[in-house]
């Protein structure tokens, strides 16, 4: 909805941009001036769904930008241990939802400011730019403008058929929420420049499926000049998700359709946003990122071990909570040998003989640390791959501090636990933080600037973090401790470097 206002408002408030000028709001005891809903593409509504984002409408007069949009189409959880309110959606969704949020700490055109756009997690399949955990006024106080997007999610944003390839110029379908993503890149480079930043020096940052998305972005021609660096939390790794091909993912458009009895894609873009919600238990990895050949030539780990794909500097990195998502849940030897055996195959002795097991007890312990080790060795082996292969730099982190949460410390440092600390938003969560936490959030935020605004997370006052060597297998370790950190035992770099060449890993995790 507009909102237009008939009366003088403070210039300070009020920025032009390419569709209309738009009032903004002073962030309560802050210097930073915020800018919610502003409309990057036209509503994907009615018979604009599943097309490409199209250029949203000019306005007369000033829009007021002072409330979110709607979130995109999904299922409301609202909670999900560990992810309490704070990580996730708590607004109304929508199909009306293409949106992003300004936060600028100088509404000058001359300030310049290094621009950091973020891009929510959520398998592709939740989340959204107004999650409380993502505001952006702490980050953009320490000197950069920041934006958070919405894009469209689940089979609104990636459904693949037919008849939609067959409608599109390209030949192809599927991808549409990359390519609102690639659309709000387009409007921060047209329209930043008003709100205080540099469009010439624009980092995106992206979490879990926003991680996925900046290595999908990262991999894509149509994103060739949108962003100079990116950040991917939670990560990029030398095998990654598996990508269907357009081929396959057209298939599981054709079973959706004839599951909802629409006989063709007009009778399917007929039916109301809330019918075409995934039920309980419905996979999240089913309508996703796609290589279609236009928007994605090729997996992205295969374009960055050619170097064929952006060359940007980037940054990647880990928890520990991360690779415990995919530890396979088994309480006895037999079990856990047979697991064993179907994940490494003729490798299985030498994985028994680093971690060894001799009782049911000892299990959960071997897949902790065996998790933690394979995920850092994964993104070493991606990470020096793209050193050999481009000229920008490369950085690596593992982020192990666990959030004190006295009533639930089995979570430890879960997945998405490093973001309060990189958006310096530790007071969002009512938590008995200690001082080492506020030491950390201020570190890595300051690396994160840093990394915005000169390609290098290094500065003044921070330990030295070095970019990855090919040659030397470690990483920068992000906790209690700040400082290079080894991956493991040269003995087991040497075994998942082995294992991440081996046609084996297929059979494996993600990372």
């Amino acid at each position: 909805m507009v909102f237009l206002l008939s009366v003088p408002l403070l210039a300070a408030q009020v920025v032009k941009t390419a569709q209309g000028r738009l009032e903004g709001r002073r962030e309560p005891n802050s210097t930073v001036i915020v800018f919610k809903g502003i409309p990057y593409a036209a509503p994907p509504v009615g018979e604009l769904r599943w097309r490409p984002p199209q250029p949203p409408a000019s306005w007369p007069g000033v829009r007021r930008a002072v409330e979110f949009s709607s979130s995109c189409m999904q299922r409301e959880e609202h909670e999900n241990l560990p992810w309490t309110q704070e990580f996730m959606v708590q607004n109304a969704v929508s199909e009306d939802c293409l949106y992003l949020n300004v936060w600028t700490p100088r509404l000058a055109a001359d300030a310049r400011l290094p621009v950091i756009v973020f891009i929510h997690g959520g398998a592709f399949i939740e989340g959204s730019g107004a999650v409380d955990m993502y505001h952006g006024a702490p980050l953009a106080a320490r000197g950069a403008v920041v934006v958070t997007i919405n894009y469209r999610l689940g089979v609104f944003g990636f459904l693949a058929h037919p008849e939609l390839t067959a409608e599109s110029e390209h030949r192809v379908s599927g991808n549409y929420g990359l390519l609102d993503q690639i659309a709000a890149l387009a409007w921060v480079k047209a329209n930043i420049g008003h709100f205080g930043g540099d469009p010439g020096r624009v980092t995106i940052w992206g979490q879990s499926a926003g991680a996925a998305s900046v290595g999908d972005l990262v991999a894509s021609p149509l994103a060739a000049g949108l962003f100079s660096r990116a950040q991917a939390d939670s990560g990029l790794g030398a095998h990654g998700f598996p990508m269907a091909s357009l081929h396959d993912a057209e298939a599981y458009g054709v079973k959706f359709a004839a599951e909802h009895h629409a006989a063709s894609i007009k009778e399917l873009r007929a039916l109301p946003a809330a019918s075409l919600l995934p039920g309980p238990g419905w996979g999240p990895l089913l309508y996703v990122p796609i290589v279609d050949g236009w928007v994605l030539p090729d997996n992205p780990v295969a374009l960055n071990a050619k170097g064929t794909d952006n060359d940007v500097a980037l940054i990647t990195g880990f928890q520990p909570g991360d690779s415990a998502m995919f530890n396979p849940r088994v309480d006895s030897l037999e079990a856990y040998h047979a697991m064993v055996e179907k994940m490494y195959g003729a490798m299985a002795p030498e994985f028994e003989k680093l971690y060894p097991v001799s009782k049911a007890t000892d299990i959960a312990a071997a897949l902790e640390q065996s998790g933690h080790e394979r995920s850092r060795v994964s993104m070493y082996v991606f990470a020096s791959a793209r050193a050999r292969s481009h000229r920008q730099p490369v950085y690596t982190y593992y982020f192990d501090r666990a959030i004190p949460w006295p009533q639930h410390p089995e979570f430890g440092a879960f997945h998405s636990a490093e973001l309060p600390y990189f958006f310096l938003n530790l007071g969002v969560l009512q938590r008995p933080w200690e001082k080492v936490d506020f030491e950390l959030a201020k570190n890595v935020s300051s690396y994160l600037v840093n990394f915005a605004r000169q390609g290098d997370p290094n500065g003044a006052g921070l330990t030295a973090w070095p970019k990855v060597d090919p040659n030397l297998p470690q990483t920068m370790e992000l906790g209690s401790r700040i400082g290079p950190m080894p991956l493991a035992d040269p003995a087991k770099v040497q075994f998942w470097t082995r294992y991440y060449a081996s046609p084996i890993s297929n059979n494996g995790v993600p990372f």
